[in-house]
């Protein structure tokens, strides 16, 4: 997508902005949760989107479900300029400092659960309670799994290492998240001190 010139019809660069949001929602549903913005340099592009982004769709940036935007200097508007930009250092460290901070939103989440006494949410620690909850199907008052998340050494370490990799898979064919993350980041350390792995449920009304 491309819209050229000086961009001041504001119509045009509605329907731009919205065309970006529908590509976006696609992305989202496969549980994408970090987003990098590139624009030219010497350009407002990013931050006019994340403009149009806070006043128009602010759920892509608030709650539990929100998204992690970040924004680097560079050109993408052909597959050999992407290709050129994801390979410099500069975008590879955006991209951990993003994924960290998506983790680290998490976590938050999981410190939220359980310092909450609700009875609509369930924070799930061990790999065969996971396994019932996530590969079983859904029936009409039980929980329904959220968030799958794991350390990298969690997962090197397991004896059961095929047992993971398909709950994993399991997980994403049903929509669940699905995190590895560093057992070195501040994030890791937390989940390896309730184990290393880490299932969010919550009670969905049957109707």
């Amino acid at each position: 997508m491309w819209l050229g010139g000086a961009r001041e019809n504001l119509r045009d660069l509605y329907n731009f902005h919205e065309s970006i949001i529908n590509v976006l929602k696609l992305t989202l549903k496969e549980g994408v949760r970090s987003i990098i913005l590139a624009y030219p340099p010497r350009s407002s592009y990013g931050q006019a989107f994340i403009r149009h982004v806070r006043e128009h769709h602010a759920w892509l940036v608030q709650g539990p479900n929100k998204a992690t935007f970040s924004e680097t200097v560079g050109s993408a508007g052909t597959l050999p300029e992407v290709a050129a930009l994801v390979r410099t250092p500069q975008f590879r460290r955006l991209v951990s400092e993003t994924t960290s901070e998506e983790t680290q939103h998490l976590v938050d989440i999981l410190e939220k659960r359980l310092n909450t006494s609700s009875g609509s949410t369930a924070v799930l620690y061990s790999l065969k309670e996971t396994e019932e909850l996530i590969c079983t199907p859904w029936k009409p008052g039980k929980p329904k799994p959220e968030y799958l998340i794991l350390t990298d050494e969690y997962l090197s370490n397991s004896l059961g290492k095929n047992r993971i990799h398909r709950l994993m898979q399991v997980a994403g064919n049903k929509g669940v998240q699905t995190r590895v993350v560093s057992a070195e980041s501040p994030a890791g350390k937390r989940l390896t001190q309730l184990g290393g792995l880490v299932c969010f449920a919550r009670q969905v009304n049957s109707h």
